[in-house]
């Protein structure tokens, strides 16, 4: 089971490094709900996770055989999958802002203030399950996983896992609210800062990782 954890561990630290919904976590707690929207946000994130990752495990049906290396279909998936996140990377960079340009942020953060609990768990749940770039990461975790020789109860546990270490970037902030004292403030203001002004250098180095990974990996297995 540890070498099925430390196989997705790139992929959940991209997860939970990505800052957009950090961002966003950032933008509810300061909205008027502050920390009932910020908590549904982060549960329905996970359970976002959690739901993808659930789905590959179950079609895929780890039994822990192993039959001497991963079937083509992985090393097809992973190939897929990682040409798919450089591609990421390549758009990431292209498009990201020039000079002194403010870095563009999705639209639907400037009504952020009125999210209502329920709108604020539906955007938690978009971002982590549905969103093109979170979902290839957790899929890429999940093949990996499922195709690893591990038990089913151990593909399972790395599920888990996976899920938990892709949720801390949400949780920093909403640490930073609940223990940062007087200055969380201050704080929360200086992180969504420094996320926004240097959010296409991060997922830009980020996908080139994890995509050169994926494509390693998948050609591994084909090969």
């Amino acid at each position: 089971m540890g070498q099925a954890i430390g196989g997705v561990l790139s992929e959940a630290i991209g997860v939970a490094i990505s800052p957009v919904p950090i961002i966003a976590m950032v933008l509810l707690l300061s909205s008027t709900k502050g920390k009932s929207d910020a908590v549904a946000f982060l549960v329905a994130w996970l359970l976002g996770l959690a739901v993808v990752g659930t789905i590959v495990l179950l079609v895929a049906s780890p039994d822990g055989s192993d039959s001497g290396g991963r079937p083509a279909w992985v090393g097809w998936l992973l190939l897929g999958l990682g040409l798919l996140v450089l591609f990421f990377a390549f758009r990431q960079w292209r498009h990201r802002p020039k000079g002194d340009e403010s870095p563009p942020m999705p639209k639907w953060m400037e009504a952020i203030n009125d999210f209502s609990v329920g709108r604020a768990a539906g955007m938690g749940f978009i971002l982590a399950a549905i969103n093109p770039k979170n979902t290839t990461l957790t899929l890429a975790a999940a093949a990996a996983i499922a195709t690893s020789g591990v038990s089913s109860g151990e593909a399972f546990v790395s599920l888990a896992v996976f899920v938990v270490i892709g949720t801390l970037g949400l949780a920093v902030p909403l640490g930073i609210s609940l223990f940062g004292g007087d200055r969380a403030a201050d704080k929360l203001d200086n992180l969504h800062d420094w996320l926004a002004k240097n959010n296409p250098t991060i997922m830009t180095v980020l996908f080139l990782v994890i995509g050169a990974k994926l494509v390693g990996n998948g050609l591994q297995t084909l090969l």
